[in-house]
């Protein structure tokens, strides 16, 4: 299956510079292995606001269950909120032929 995720990261009053820096850092490597495994399979970036972080993924997994066990094995899911769109084939869809 496939989900359209929007994950959306608000970073709490207080949190150091260095300790958003090393979250991210451990998010990016992580989700190399993510997508190494076939689990993340596109990301993107919408316009965005000042001080704004949103991130626009389309992920694989068997089921919702896999798919959250693979959200919440992200670091930045500790201050991200996400919002899950299941994902139907359709059948005009190019890549399909």
């Amino acid at each position: 299956m496939e989900f359209l995720v929007t994950m959306t990261t608000r970073v709490p009053e207080g949190v150091s510079p260095q300790e958003v820096d090393d979250v991210r850092a451990r998010e990016a490597a992580h989700t190399r292995e993510l997508a190494a495994e076939g689990r993340v399979l596109r990301l993107w970036r919408p316009p965005l606001k000042p001080g704004e972080w949103r991130t626009i993924g389309l992920f694989a997994a068997d089921d919702a269950e896999e798919l959250e066990r693979t959200l919440a094995s992200m670091p930045l899911r500790i201050w991200r909120t996400d919002e899950v769109l299941v994902l139907s084939p359709h059948p005009n869809d190019p890549a399909a032929r």
